[in-house]
């Protein structure tokens, strides 16, 4: 009996020093109050909606309207719930339901701060991590400001 591989697909990982507590920066990332000041890849960007049922097969929704009026829309359910130190929840943009790819998001006490590590995984091809490379770099900066 021959073994197959599982093509792996792409993913991507960023790390970002913060200069807010674990416990800040896990409020920012949950709470849909502080998901709408940081959760678009620029400030020209809008976020009227951000909700956020915080439990293990809860789900989120967030839109996005770009400053060209392009709408983004992504929802998913939280696979992974542990305050302060770990998030782990599924990501698909509704124009792709299709395409359901994973985000995990660690946060660590460093001196004064906190390590965040985002890991988002199982993309459909490169083109699509390299899109989400460049808007979670644009969300993390504006993370940093928000829980400055």
């Amino acid at each position: 009996m021959a073994l197959t591989k599982t093509q792996e697909r792409p993913s991507l990982s960023i790390v970002r020093k913060l200069d807010a507590t674990p416990a800040k920066v896990w409020r920012a990332i949950t709470e849909p109050e502080m998901l709408k000041k940081w959760m678009a890849p620029s400030d020209d960007f809008k976020i009227p909606v951000a909700e956020a049922e915080l439990r293990v097969g809860g789900r989120y929704h967030i839109v996005m309207h770009a400053p060209d009026g392009e709408v983004h829309d992504v929802s998913g359910a939280y696979r992974e719930v542990v305050a302060n130190k770990k998030l782990v929840y599924s990501w698909a943009w509704k124009s792709t339901p299709e395409r359901v790819s994973i985000v995990t998001i660690e946060l660590r006490a460093a001196g004064n701060g906190t390590e965040l590590t985002l890991k988002h995984e199982q993309f459909a091809d490169s083109e699509a991590r390299d899109h989400h490379q460049h808007g979670w770099t644009g969300c993390l900066a504006r993370l940093e400001k928000a829980v400055a």
